[in-house]
């Protein structure tokens, strides 16, 4: 393994993550999320740093995966490889959040399809990163 790459990979991912879900969770979903202020922890603040922990730790596997398996197809395999683990990561979990807790139906589509476009932006990046050498 390419140890400057993965590493490299990675914090862009983070970073990418970071800023995306703050465009996404903060501005776009925000009225969203207004509505449901019951819901929410009243000191979720307090704990965020849990979230920046995960957030690392996601993108370090999700360099890792995709290190493991590409074929060095360029940006269209990261792409595919996003949506894939956005699949398997934001549709489940979204719709598992839609059981547990009193989420509408409608957010619960919104986290689904920015989810997923997160994902492939996140796939692009990794794949624009992590090449594969040249033989």
């Amino acid at each position: 393994m390419n140890t400057k790459k993965f590493l490299l990979a990675s914090l862009a991912v983070f970073v990418t993550l970071q800023i995306l879900d703050f465009v996404i969770h903060n501005l776009i979903l925000a009225a969203d999320y207004e509505a449901l202020v019951a819901v929410w922890r009243p000191d979720m603040m307090d704990k965020m740093w849990v979230m920046y922990i995960t957030g690392i730790v996601f993108s370090l596997l999700f360099v890792y995966i995709f290190s493991k398996g590409q074929e060095g197809k360029g940006v269209m395999e990261g792409v595919k490889y996003g949506f894939i683990i956005g699949l398997l990561v934001v549709f489940v979990s979204s719709f598992n959040q839609f059981v547990v807790y009193p989420i509408p139906y409608g957010l619960t589509w919104k986290w689904i399809v920015y989810g997923l476009i997160e994902f492939v932006i996140l796939g692009a990046v990794t794949a624009l990163i992590y090449k594969k050498p040249a033989e």
